[in-house]
């Protein structure tokens, strides 16, 4: 139960800042009622009504004895903690959205009903220059495309492009399986880090219905790693764009 909860917090940005106002607002509530019992010498049930009208501080006083002005300054006090931690829960409500966290809530929502219905799709895992210009590419050309990052500044840009998002470590298997990676037809390991790349590929090679597996590394020296845990195909970018520009310098000039 308790996994499940931190769970649903990590999960919702928004309501972890309400966390703070919410739980002030509760602490109020429980010191008043606390209080009103002790110093009226009443039942918690009435102590509670007591937050709700003032009057009935005065109505208790009228026919028993007791520290009543305390009491009614408790009160003030009790009232304003209320106010200024239901402002707080307003302004963190406002702020949330005005700020885009709650259209963000929303769009992740979107993203998660989305994914259970995706199949043969491209995974690209990293959204750096190397994993945006695929993504970008294979949108342009009608491949449905799925992004797991792990930046959330980088994850930001990726809903702003439009992209299909799960935000994570690739390295993990539920991250890949929220990718919908025993669905997907490939997956492109294309993280500027070469070992990173690799312990993507090993992970996403156990899964029933793996994907075609595309590795960039960084190094040759990586290639042969890559290719014996099972990627398909081995991409060096420093390599191709290379021989990109050799062809571009033995094409003949007008």
């Amino acid at each position: 139960m308790r996994t499940a909860f931190v769970s649903a917090l990590t999960d919702r940005p928004i309501l972890r800042r309400a966390l703070a106002p919410i739980g002030s607002f509760v602490g109020v509530v429980v010191a008043g009622v606390l209080g009103f019992s002790i110093l009226g010498g009443v039942e918690l049930v009435e102590a509670t009504f007591w937050l709700v009208d003032l009057t009935s501080i005065e109505l208790h006083f009228a026919e028993h004895d007791g520290p009543e002005r305390a009491t009614k300054a408790y009160a003030v006090l009790v009232r304003v903690g209320l106010v200024l931690s239901g402002l707080w829960i307003g302004e963190t409500v406002l702020s949330a959205a005005f700020g885009g966290q709650i259209r963000t809530e929303v769009t992740r929502a979107t993203m998660k009903r989305r994914l259970t219905e995706t199949e043969n799709h491209v995974i690209v895992c990293g959204y750096g220059m190397f994993g945006r210009t695929i993504a970008n590419r294979l949108e342009d050309d009608g491949r449905t495309v799925v992004v797991v990052e792990n930046d959330e500044d980088t994850a930001q840009r990726v809903r702003e492009d439009g992209h299909l998002l799960v935000e994570g470590d690739a390295r993990r298997e539920d991250v890949l399986r929220d990718a919908g990676v025993d669905r997907a037809s490939k997956l492109v390991a294309g993280i500027d880090d070469s070992n990173v790349n690799i312990q993507i590929a090993i992970v996403s090679g156990t899964v029933d219905s793996a994907p075609e597996i595309i590795v960039r590394v960084g190094e040759e020296i990586y290639e042969s790693v890559a290719r014996e845990i099972g990627a398909d195909e081995v991409v060096i970018p420093e390599v191709v764009s290379g021989e990109q520009v050799i062809g571009l310098l033995e094409s003949p000039t007008n």
